[in-house]
């Protein structure tokens, strides 16, 4: 299959390299795994958009024993309900010191920096991104964050990004292809 090789092509060797020892991606939510822009209703209801690709990728990681986190600024029941319905155990939300609280993910997961990977958009995120051992952002991410970041999507938060971000991991592991090849019919 030829996704592996597009993906590495597009990766750095050091980022490859980085990639293969992650057991952890841990993620913003308003410009990562949505568009970053807040809808209100009248009547004080909040919509967020999350794109159903990143959602598959997040199950590939995990079904592949990659554990995934939410750490993000604000606090929302839509978030509560993505993650349940994402199976993703560890969110902390309501957190503007991204950096701390991944600390805290680490301690309850027992992993470390060094098997950690983080994808933020804005300066919140730049702790984060600068410790663990593969920073991550959005093509749409604020250029102070792409100039500390070892990697950055093509796709814009909420678009696919954290897709292409579980691809990468799992392509650098060697999974990418079977995953995606589980997914096409079984011959007879």
């Amino acid at each position: 299959m030829s996704n592996t090789r597009q993906l590495d092509a597009n990766a750095s060797a050091e980022v490859l390299e980085r990639a293969r020892d992650i057991q952890l991606l841990a993620l913003d939510v308003d410009g990562v795994l949505s568009d970053g822009k807040l809808y209100f209703g009248n009547s004080g209801e909040e919509f967020k958009c999350f794109s159903i690709l990143d959602g598959l990728g997040i199950k590939m990681l995990q079904d592949n024993g990659i554990t995934v986190a939410i750490i993000t600024g604000r606090k929302s029941n839509i978030v509560e309900r993505r993650a349940h319905e994402l199976s993703i155990r560890y969110v902390i939300q309501g957190r503007e010191d991204k950096a701390s609280a991944l600390q805290e993910v680490l301690e309850a997961t027992g992993l470390s920096m060094q098997q950690t990977a983080y994808m933020g958009d804005d300066l919140p995120d730049l702790g984060a991104i600068m410790l663990c051992r593969l920073g991550t952002t959005v093509a749409n991410g604020h250029n102070t964050v792409k100039d500390n970041a070892d990697w950055i999507a093509s796709k814009n938060g909420g678009d696919g990004a954290v897709r292409e971000l579980a691809d990468l991991l799992l392509s650098a592991k060697g999974l990418l292809d079977s995953n995606i090849k589980s997914f096409f019919p079984k011959s007879s």
